[in-house]
C-alpha cells in the first residue's frame, strides 16, 4: 500500500524526536473538538512527541464546550542515561458555532498543571532536573466536518511557567497546528502536524520545536446535517 511507507517515516520521524536530547517543554496534542451540537462527547487518544495523551471534550449546551486533556512520557535514551518524563493535566472550556453548513469555529482557553523529570547525559556533562509546570492557553480553530472527513487549523497561545526550587521562568509560546480526522460516523483515525516557538527573544527554557500525533477519536452523539 502507498500508505504504509509514509506511515513508517513518520513512526521513524518521531522516534528519532524523542531520542534527541529532550528539552525541558514539549507540547502536548491540541484538541480541537469541532463540536457540532449538545450533548456531543468526544474521546480520543494520541502517540507522539509528546508521549501519550488522552483528551475528552463535551458539549454543553449547542455554543459551550468543556475539555479535559492530559499527556504522559517516559523516554529513555538507547545510547546515553538520559531520559524524560513528564505527566501533564489540563482543563479548558469555550465557546462554538457552526455555519455554511459543515464549516466550524470555536475558541477554548484553559489552565495547566504537571512536573518534568529529566537528565540529559552527552558523555561530557550531566544535568538533572526535577520542575514544576503550569501553563494557560487560549487556542482558536478554524474547520469542516463531515461524515467521512474533518479538517482542522488551530492556533494556540500558551503562557508556560517552569519552576524549579527557587528559579522561575515563565515563556510566551505560539502553537499552531493542522488536525486532519478520517473515518466513520463515530470512529475516526487522526493525525496532527505543528511547531511551537517562542513569541519573545528568550523564553529562558529549551522545547520540543515540532508536534507529531496519530491516534483514534470515538464521537458520541454528533448530529450529521
Amino acid at each position: 500500500m502507498k500508505t504504509r511507507p509514509l506511515f513508517f517515516l513518520l513512526y521513524a520521524f518521531v522516534v528519532l524526536i524523542l531520542n534527541s536530547c529532550a528539552p525541558a517543554y514539549i507540547p502536548n496534542v491540541l484538541n480541537a473538538p469541532l463540536l457540532t451540537n449538545k450533548n456531543e462527547v468526544q474521546v480520543a487518544i494520541h502517540a507522539g512527541t509528546s508521549g501519550f495523551d488522552p483528551q475528552v471534550a463535551y458539549a454543553i449546551t449547542n455554543h459551550f464546550g468543556v475539555m479535559v486533556n492530559a499527556s504522559f512520557l517516559d523516554e529513555t535514551s538507547d545510547s546515553t542515561d538520559s531520559y524524560h518524563k513528564h505527566g501533564f493535566a489540563e482543563l479548558g472550556a469555550g465557546y462554538f458555532t457552526n455555519f455554511a453548513s459543515r464549516f466550524k469555529f470555536e475558541i477554548f482557553g484553559g489552565a495547566g498543571f504537571g512536573k518534568i523529570s529529566a537528565l540529559y547525559d552527552n558523555n561530557k556533562w550531566i544535568s538533572r532536573s526535577q520542575v514544576d509546570v503550569t501553563r494557560y492557553f487560549i487556542q482558536p480553530s478554524l474547520g469542516i466536518t463531515s461524515k467521512v472527513v474533518d479538517f482542522g487549523i488551530s492556533t494556540r497561545f500558551s503562557l508556560v511557567s517552569m519552576k524549579q526550587e527557587t528559579a522561575n521562568v515563565t515563556g510566551l509560546m505560539f502553537e499552531p497546528a493542522a488536525t486532519l480526522k478520517l473515518g466513520w460516523d463515530h470512529l475516526k483515525a487522526m493525525a496532527q502536524i505543528g511547531v511551537s516557538a517562542p513569541m519573545t527573544k528568550d523564553v529562558g527554557f529549551n522545547y520540543q520545536p515540532f508536534l507529531i500525533s496519530l491516534g483514534l477519536q470515538a464521537n458520541f452523539g454528533k448530529i450529521f446535517q
